[in-house]
């Protein structure tokens, strides 16, 4: 019952921190991408309809690649967690007593020893399932991945770089006649934006608040001056 209680609690952080990471990297990817785009294009061009059609092309791109990448690196780390999983089956079966030395080592290495060490290292050997999970945890470093994840993070990544694309996009519409100010406003809602994400990030993680929302916040503008030198220096070449 206990066990089972537990199970379920670890299952669920786990979810949780699988979304938070998928989350942040399809947002923040979609932002700093998109930000980049506008400002370098608002830099080369005052024509607002080219900036716009810029965006909406990197936003549906990047919502598109990064949700692929999202569901192809999950199902390799899926297939790879599983292809592990046999191959730790067959050394249980063909070389128990190394396997049995690997389960010593990790109980040495837990504070165990003596008869509490043997005690519990039969214990394990005696459920293979146990044995198993200790061996693809602790031996391999390894978290298991479900069959729906892939999909899950496909769409989590998918629908957060569509939301993170559309922040800096959004200013822009009320600044049609002044790109200039376009451009500012889009930095002001992206930098915003981009600290409220840090600091909710380290409220489930460790580390400080506020160094948490301005690294996030320092790293996305960054990312986004690059992309208005770039369209700067490309706009006075052309000129």
């Amino acid at each position: 019952m206990i066990a089972n209680k537990l199970r379920g609690q670890h299952v669920e952080s786990h979810s949780r921190g699988g979304f938070l990471s998928d989350f942040i990297l399809g947002s923040q990817d979609g932002l700093v991408n998109v930000l980049g785009i506008m400002l370098g294009v608002s830099a080369a061009t005052t024509d607002v309809r080219i900036i716009f059609v810029a965006a909406l092309a990197a936003l549906g791109a990047e919502a598109v690649s990064m949700g692929a990448v999202a569901y192809t690196s999950t199902l390799a780390r899926r297939r790879y967690y599983l292809a592990e999983v046999e191959r730790e089956k067959r050394e249980m079966r063909d070389m128990p007593k190394a396997e049995e030395k690997e389960i010593d080592g990790i109980l040495k290495k837990w504070g165990y020893k003596g008869k509490a060490l043997q005690d519990m290292k039969k214990n394990i050997i005696a459920n293979p399932k146990a044995m198993l999970e200790i061996m693809m945890s602790f031996e391999l470093s390894l978290s298991p991945v479900s069959a729906s994840q892939p999909t899950r993070s496909f769409v989590t990544v998918f629908s957060a770089t569509i939301f993170g694309s559309i922040i800096p996009i959004i200013p822009f519409i009320f600044f049609t006649t002044d790109v200039a100010a376009g451009a500012i406003a889009s930095v002001i809602a992206s930098g915003i934006f981009l600290f409220i994400m840090g600091y909710y990030e380290a409220k489930y993680t460790l580390g400080s608040l506020w160094r948490s929302g301005l690294q996030m916040l320092v790293i996305g503008l960054a990312a986004g001056f690059v992309g208005y030198l770039i369209g700067h220096f490309i706009g006075a070449v052309t000129i």
